[in-house]
């Protein structure tokens, strides 16, 4: 049994097209207005077809499109895990680094450092 939402989404993604085919029957397409029109109702029916594909797939009526997928889940579910080999290298220990030695022409973190317009000031 179909859900409203599928029979309301496929109607109303066919009125656009309907439309559509109405502007080529009187010969606006050629048209600016027409050609604007038909970009809108196209836009308008592929949302109302996007909903109706969306509404099937969650239905399961569109299973047979994931047939390789369903396959290949159980195939990789199937194969045993396969063991740690014994030839991976193991990773060395980490060494601590040795902290560089601060020279004296480096100044104390501390320092309170005046703007070099300061100093020319009171020269």
């Amino acid at each position: 049994m179909l859900s409203m939402m599928l029979v309301i989404s496929i109607v109303m993604g066919i009125i656009p097209l309907a439309g559509i085919a109405w502007t080529i029957v009187t010969g606006t397409v050629t048209t600016v207005d027409g050609l604007f029109m038909s970009l809108i109702l196209l836009t308008l029916s592929a949302v109302f077809f996007l909903n109706a594909f969306w509404e099937l797939r969650d239905g399961g009526a569109l299973a047979f499109l994931h047939k390789n997928n369903a396959a290949s889940g159980r195939s990789a579910a199937a194969a045993p895990k396969a063991a740690p080999t014994a030839t991976a290298k193991a990773a060395p220990p980490a060494t601590p680094k040795a902290t560089p030695a601060v020279s004296a022409s480096v100044a104390p973190a501390t320092k309170d450092v005046k703007p070099k317009e300061a100093e020319n000031k009171g020269a």
